[in-house]
Formats: structure tokens, sequence, C-alpha cells
């Protein structure tokens, strides 16, 4: 690749892009996700490129400067297609056909009839209530989307930088460089209203104009792409479907902001991202999008890649930048705030992999096009990653103030197995748990503050009638307490002081004063600790205590869990009205606790019993059950 050096260089080679990309015949995408990859995409991908060129056809794995021959076959590892639950996906173009589920054995049929032919394979479509859909935009899970930060996930080559620019990339850069000033650019973001998307939903304008405004000569853009909440996907899978998207709203950032340096911080947990962004890196140097005197403009900007030891507590600003400094991760006091003080004492932009990938449609679309989709106050998309027990688990972009109802029922297929819905976490460890009264809830940022949750980086994990929500409290408090610095002590020994009590609460030892001091733990903790992952880590057990009271009052009083998921509060028993006397259950428990007669009831002793369940696992007869 030639380095390209002004506006119209850019523009030569969009069009020599979009030719060569318009040229192949067929365009096959086979999912490069971190989950379809895990599912073997990689082997479908090789296995299909062997076969196209058996067969003697022109494969055509990434762009070149000048167009391709007629008829050549596009084969594209693409980003994250988000029906994770349907993987491996391989989409076809122009067919838009898209296969569910593939497996190596089907590559030769689909070369042979799809590839080379026109012809549909029903079996690897997506079946629903009979249906077979052939074409993504008439599958539910995706007609109630509005893709923009994920747009090009799924639909391009995740690491050809030709074809981002063959589909509009870097344009908006070359806006704010050859038309705006670096004012005219902030004022943009900040009339846009675009709200961070890592969870606080700061105006992001109204940050990059405050470092703009400082005299500090020497500024930073951080990208925060560390993302650790549990069941939470959506910056790995932009980092890894659209790097070059990340890429080129930092460098706006870095031009509205007068920062030469950007810096991300990734989870070393996120190898694929990691590569993905090192590989985009490296081609943008070479084409001079980054680097020196970008397209002639007089800008430089540097790019480095900073890797995360998966630290929670990296994912706060403070933290992270203190991270990426060599340094312990631990978040300190404010002010300064990082505007003023960030890495490296200097002042910084820090925003998280959705916020800065919102960017460039914002400059080449207008302010004005942004806030038309979403709600007043939050305008725009959200990506959620949906997951737990429901249908359709997966990575999901929707407009702001779309309802619970709407994604959980209509875009996520409902709950698993037919069982009731009970709850949804909404914000991971620093987020709420909401209840069937908050379905019809928009989500939006100032919407779920009212009812003690948070959107936080998107993470929804669905919870059915069987979930036990003193557990699920036990579950984020667990992972919030081994996850806390130790800087403060409200974190330290707070979260430490309320896991002892959930434990006991779930072991069946609490005592009825237990709650009164939940309560008051929680609330000590949210006033008086250091940083926002400390104010917010009780947040979980809060909302649970709010909604779901009557359960911790089951498991203190009644030593009981309504749910049966507490195993120390449930016991095994026998009924003897379906007991055959066959005994299968004695001859399969561990312990010898359980007795009888052939041919008779049998009966299990309540203190020997270590509720294994495998006594309900070889009963024939369906008679043992928890109670």
């Amino acid at each position: 690749m030639q380095r390209i050096s002004s506006y119209d260089e850019l523009a030569r080679l969009r069009e020599f892009s979009a030719e060569s990309l318009e040229k192949q015949k067929k365009k096959v995408l086979v999912c490069g996700g971190t989950g379809c990859v895990a599912g073997g995409s990689l082997k479908i991908f090789d296995r299909i490129k062997q076969m196209c060129e058996d067969k003697g056809l022109d494969v055509c794995v990434e762009l070149k400067h000048e167009p391709h021959d007629d008829n050549s076959v596009g084969l594209k590892k693409s980003g994250c297609h988000g029906f994770c639950e349907m993987g491996p996906l391989l989409k076809i173009e122009p067919l838009g056909v898209l296969y569910t589920k593939v497996k190596l054995s089907d590559c030769e049929e689909i070369v042979e009839k799809s590839i080379i032919h026109d012809d549909i394979i029903d079996r690897l479509l997506y079946k629903m209530d009979g249906k077979s859909y052939q074409h993504q935009e008439e599958i539910p899970f995706y007609k109630k989307q509005t893709r923009i930060v994920l747009a090009n996930c799924g639909q391009s080559d995740a690491e050809d930088v030709l074809e981002y620019i063959a589909k509009g990339g870097y344009s908006a850069l070359a806006k704010a460089l050859s038309s705006m000033s670096d004012q005219e650019v902030c004022n943009e973001i900040l009339e846009s209203n675009l709200r961070g998307r890592g969870g606080g939903g700061f105006p992001t304008g109204k940050k990059w104009d405050q470092v703009r405004r400082q005299a500090e000569p020497v500024r930073y853009v951080v990208c925060n792409g560390d993302e650790g909440d549990p069941g939470a996907f959506m910056d790995r899978s932009i980092m890894e479907g659209d790097p070059h998207k990340v890429l080129e709203g930092m460098l706006i950032a870095g031009y509205a902001t007068g920062a030469h340096n950007g810096y991300i911080y990734v989870r070393a947990e996120y190898p694929l991202a990691v590569s993905r962004l090192k590989t985009a890196i490296q081609k943008a140097e070479k084409l001079g999008l980054l680097g020196e005197n970008i397209l002639g403009s007089g800008f430089d900007f540097h790019m480095h890649i900073n890797q995360g030891a998966g630290a929670f507590v990296c994912g706060e600003g403070s933290a992270l930048t203190t991270s990426i400094e060599g340094k312990r991760g631990m978040p300190r006091v404010k002010p300064p705030r990082t505007v003023e003080q960030g890495l490296y004492a200097k002042p910084t932009v820090l925003n998280n992999v959705e916020t800065f990938a919102n960017v460039p449609e914002i400059i080449e679309k207008g302010s004005a096009w942004f806030k038309s989709i979403g709600s007043e106050k939050s305008p725009g998309t959200k990506a959620f990653a949906i997951t737990g027990n429901v249908n359709n688990t997966g990575l999901i972009e929707v407009p702001m103030g779309t309802t619970l109802r709407e994604v959980i029922f209509d875009i996520g297929g409902g709950v698993k197995n037919d069982k009731a819905f009970k709850a949804v976490q909404i914000g991971g460890p620093s987020g709420g748990c909401l209840t069937s009264e908050h379905l019809d809830l928009p989500m939006d940022f100032d919407s779920l503050k009212k009812v003690g949750a948070m959107i936080g980086s998107g993470g929804l994990v669905v919870m059915d009638e069987s979930t036990c929500m003193v557990e699920v409290s036990r579950f984020f408090m667990n992972f919030t307490q081994n996850e806390s610095c130790g800087k403060c002590v409200p974190c330290r020994e707070g979260t430490k002081r309320m896991l002892e009590i959930l434990e006991r609460i779930v072991h069946g030892n609490g005592v009825p004063e237990d709650l009164d001091l939940l309560s008051e733990l929680a609330n000590t903790i949210s006033e008086t600790a250091l940083c926002g992952l400390g104010k917010t880590a009780a947040s979980p057990v809060k909302s649970t205590l709010k909604y779901f009271r009557d359960e911790y009052e089951a498991h203190v009083n009644e030593k009981r869990c309504p749910a049966g998921d507490c195993k120390d509060l449930c016991v095994i028993q026998i009924d003897p009205a379906l007991c055959k006397g066959c005994s299968k259950c004695a001859r399969t428990c561990p312990v010898g606790a359980i007795s009888g007669k052939i041919k008779e009831p049998f009966h299990i002793d309540p203190d020997t019993c270590i509720k294994c369940g495998a006594c309900i696992a070889a009963c024939p007869f369906k008679a043992i059950k928890e109670a």
C-alpha cells in the first residue's frame, strides 16, 4: 500500500476500492468474532477458500489498490454478526442469505450451491415457528435493531482498511481536517449530545472542549477497551469487527483537542481484538492515515496499544491511566479531573470504544441526524450484550429508549424453556436488577437511574423464575470484593462484610438483623467509597433488597430458598406415591443416605444427604425432587 498525502488521493483510493469491491460477484462473510472462532469459523474459512480455488474461482481475501477481474469471489473474515446463539455464521451477498450453525461438513455444499450457483440451502437457514428466514434483516433478532456502531460488523472484512475506505471510512476525518476547526468539531459533538457509552453518560463534547481549553499544550486521547463486566462483550466485538472506526473516532478527538498521541487500553484476555487493532494501526500508518502530516493537513497523531492484566478496577479512568503509566492501577482522589490531569498528569480525553465509534458518523452526517435517533436526552443507539436465560443470546444495537420488553421478548425471543421472566441485571456489577414491572421502561441513562439501575457498559443478563436473587447478589458481591483494589476502607472492608453476610444467608445461617445491616453497609459504601466503581459496588444488593425482599426474608426467617437454587436450603425428598422401590437411587448415592426395601418406597436421610442430585438424575420414575 502506498502512502496517501492529500484529500484528493483519499477520494481516488475510495473510488478504486469501491469499484474493486463492486466487481466481486459473490461476497462470502465468515464470522470472525471470538464466539464463532471458538466454534471453528476460521477452519470453515480455510476450507471454503481451498474449495473455491480448487474449482478455479478467483478468490479475493483482501482488496487491492486496483479493481479485481470481474466475477471474483470476496472471501472475508468479518466481525461479529451478533447472533451468537446461532454461530458459526456465514453470510453470502448479494443473495443476502445468512447461514447458521455452519459446520465444516457443510462447506462443499455451500461452495457448490450458493457460491458457484445461487441456490439456497434451506437446512442452514434460521428457523422459528416452522418458518425459514433467508435474509438477515427479516430475522426477528435483527428486525428491531438499528445498527450504527455495529453497521460494518458482520458486513465487512474486519482487517481490510481498503474495504473500510470503500464504504466511506476516514471520510469524516478528512471532513474534520479539511473544513472544520477544532472548536467546530467539539461543538458538533456537543450539539449531538453524544453521552459516554461506558456507563456514566457524561456529555462527550463537553469533555472534549474542556481538554481543548486547557493551557497545557501536551494532551492525550485514551480509549477504554477494558470492559470487565461479566457477560459484556460489546467493546470487544467493535474492536474485533471494525477497528478502523475506533481509530478514526480517536483521530478526530485528537484533532479536536490538540492531542497528538492516542492510547487504547485493552484487556489481555482479548487477544483477537489486540491483534486486529495492531493490524489496523499498521495499515493506517502505511497509508498515511496515522503518523506525521496526516493527509497533508499538518496534523500529527500516533497510536499506541496497552494491554491490561484484567483488573476490573482499571475500567475506572484514573486507575486506567495509572496502569498505562506502568504503575499499579488504582483510582485517585478527584479533583483534579482527568480532563485536567489524566495520563502523565496531562489533560486527557478518556472515552470508551463505543463512544469513539459513534464519532465518525456524527461528523459525517451531522448532529441533527444523530439526535433524530433515540430519546431526547439520550440520543443515538446503544449496543448491548444479551445473555442468560433468554432464547437469543448475542450482541445487539437498538435506539436509546427501547424498552426492556422489546429487547428481551422481541429481539431476544423470550425466556428459555417457556419459563416466566423474573429479572434482568443491567449494567453489570455496578448496575441493578429490574423486574417485570420495569419491562416497559425505556432504556436510557435518566430513566434507568430513577429506578436504581444504570446502562453501564451494556451487559444484560436475563433471569427466569428458577433464579435465586439472593444468590445473584452474592455472585456480584463476590466479584466486586475480589476485584476491589483495596485503596479505600469502604470498598475494601465494606464489600467483604457484605459478602460475609450474603454467604451466611444463602447457607441458611442468616438472622433478621442481617437485612438491615446489609442496607446500612450498602448506603455507607455508596456514599463514601473513593471511585465510581466503589460507589456502585452495592447496587445489585440494594436493588434486589428493594424488589425481592421477600426472597431475603424467606432465606433468613424460613430457612428456605423460594427458587430452589441454594443447595443448603433445599431438601431432597422421595415421593412415596411415585417410588417403585427399584433401588437405583440408593445404588447411586455416594454417601449412603438412601435406604429402603425393594418394591417399597425408599427414604432419604436429610442429615446424611449432601444434596449432590445424583439420585434425581438416576430415578427413572421422576420420584425424587428438591423441595
